[in-house]
């Protein structure tokens, strides 16, 4: 069995599940499949892909921070915020690189964002870009975000600017970038999007659907980072291998079995001997409870 995670560069003009029946096509028969955070069609860029038992670790991948690359095209407002949408607006300007820097810290830190019509978020049971294509309108809340930062990062043209920005999950690029030129009076729209990182997965470490198509199963299988890789960020503990039986088992791990004490933590890496065991919840007591056990019968 395959397991662990494989870091595409999806193209434009895929959706992230087209990428994902791409994939899992070259992989053994019943093999487990999933992407771990959707990209738009029009985005491009890193697309983190569980395989196998990789899969079960999708919750603790999700909210990692994420890099974004996007076009900021000024003067022009969408309906979509981005670049496939009607034109509701255009302004003739020309906005100064000094005027872009100076707005850019009210996008910084805690933020209201209000998510446009085309978006996934769900309303009585539709989607909100369901409705939207019918012509249908609804009053969106604002919602809180956060963004770490917001970089200018070159200008490409008349009114073009090239931003990078790091965040976490929940944050829509296309919005920022819409209320960037509101902020600036004239409007705007994302023209362009790539995402560079995912938590651990980065792009110059990504294959292209091509990559893909050009490896066999047994290469394909050496691309996979492996399972605990992608969750480094939480702490771990260390039981003995004769434990792995009980573990196996999805039996928490007594106190009196770590080489040390559980940390206080929400979830922790589980290791059995030298093994990666899976993810697990310290208790009150000091044994670590399993949320996700991902040992294979010997």
């Amino acid at each position: 069995m395959m397991d662990g995670f494989l870091v595409l560069n999806k193209p434009l003009g895929k959706t992230s599940s087209d990428c994902v029946v791409f994939v899992r096509k070259r992989l053994p028969r019943g093999t487990a499949i999933g992407h771990g955070g959707t990209l738009d069609p029009m985005a491009s860029g890193v697309l983190p892909v569980c395989v196998g038992a990789a899969t079960r670790l999708f919750d603790y991948i999700i909210d990692k921070q994420k890099t974004y690359v996007a076009e900021l095209h000024l003067g022009v407002v969408t309906d979509t915020q981005d670049a496939t949408g009607a034109v509701l607006s255009e302004a003739d300007v020309d906005v100064p690189e000094e005027a872009v820097r100076a707005v850019l810290p009210r996008f910084v830190g805690d933020i209201l964002q209000t998510p446009p019509m085309y978006s996934a978020i769900k309303r009585g049971g539709k989607r909100l870009y369901e409705l939207a294509r019918r012509g249908e309108s609804v009053e969106i809340a604002p919602r809180p975000c956060h963004v770490d930062d917001v970089r200018l990062t070159a200008r490409l043209g008349k009114n073009r600017y090239q931003l990078e920005i790091d965040c976490g999950k929940g944050v829509y690029i296309r919005t920022l970038c819409n209320d960037i030129g509101a902020a600036l009076g004239c409007g705007g729209h994302m023209a362009a999007l790539m995402r560079t990182r995912a938590g651990v997965f980065a792009l110059e470490n990504a294959l292209t659907l091509e990559d893909v198509e050009a490896l066999g199963t047994e290469d394909l299988e050496k691309r996979l980072l492996p399972m605990d890789a992608a969750i480094a960020h939480l702490p771990a503990v260390h039981a003995a291998a004769c434990h792995r039986a009980a573990a196996r088992n999805g039996m928490p791990l007594r106190a009196q079995w770590l080489d040390a004490p559980a940390p206080d933590a929400a979830a922790v890496r589980v290791y059995v001997g030298k093994e990666f065991a899976g993810v697990g919840a310290p208790q009150a007591d000091g044994s670590v409870r399993f949320r996700a056990m991902l040992l294979r019968a010997n």
